[in-house]
């Protein structure tokens, strides 16, 4: 009996231990497979991003006369209107009002300024295109910028679920009108406490000195 109960633990324990060992070999393969998508994935992004590039890069070209400035965030720009007054620039925190016109990189209208109409902004504070966000920092007031974004820069890969598609480049023309400090956060500053008033001590009177009489006369 004790034999028979003995064979059957072992049968079990061999049961188990082989349900343990496929079950580890069969994640194995998904680990394996998600890194290769991920890999993959990077790749494709990377060779999207170059050619947009190259793309960007030959409109550029094409257009000699027009000085195009290069940004650390991987997008270009160029003055249309450049203010020779203004040196002030939006920053985080200012209300920025502005027009602007969206095309596609081939020059094509996808929404003007009447489409869009007049834009307020809540600089830092808002979701909003990505390269825009950096670009508004970069316009003076009343200056017309033109800005050339790769679509990382811009809707990225779902584009904007309207007119904008997946993965598109785009020509966006901005005209800042103004920007003012957010009132919200203009905190009121602590009244500054005078100091209290002192109260003059009365002068002292001096003592009148004594009249010094006439030796002259008596």
């Amino acid at each position: 009996m004790n034999y028979l109960k003995l064979s059957i633990y072992s049968v079990l324990f061999a049961v188990l231990l082989s349900s343990c060992k496929h079950h580890e070999e069969a994640r194995r393969p998904i680990s394996s497979a998600s890194g290769s998508f991920m890999k993959k994935s990077a790749d494709r992004n990377k060779k999207l991003v170059a050619n947009e590039e190259q793309v960007i890069k030959k409109i550029i070209k094409s257009n000699p006369k027009v000085k195009y400035y290069a940004t650390p965030k991987g997008y270009w720009f160029c003055y249309e209107e450049k203010s020779a007054t203004e040196t002030l620039a939006p920053r985080k925190g200012d209300i920025a009002y502005f027009n602007m016109e969206i095309k596609d990189i081939k020059g094509n209208i996808i929404y003007s300024d009447s489409d869009l109409g007049p834009q307020t902004y809540y600089v830092d504070k808002q979701d909003i295109m990505m390269g825009l966000r950096d670009g508004i920092k970069r316009i003076h007031k009343n200056e017309t910028v033109t800005f050339l974004f790769p679509s990382h820069m811009a809707y990225g890969y779902h584009g904007d679920n309207k007119k904008i598609g997946p993965n598109e480049s785009l020509i966006v023309t901005v005209t800042l009108r103004n920007f003012i400090p957010d009132p919200a956060a203009q905190t009121a500053k602590p009244a500054t406490q005078s100091p209290q008033a002192v109260t003059p001590k009365p002068a002292t009177a001096k003592p009148v000195a004594p009249a010094k009489k006439d030796t002259l006369t008596q």
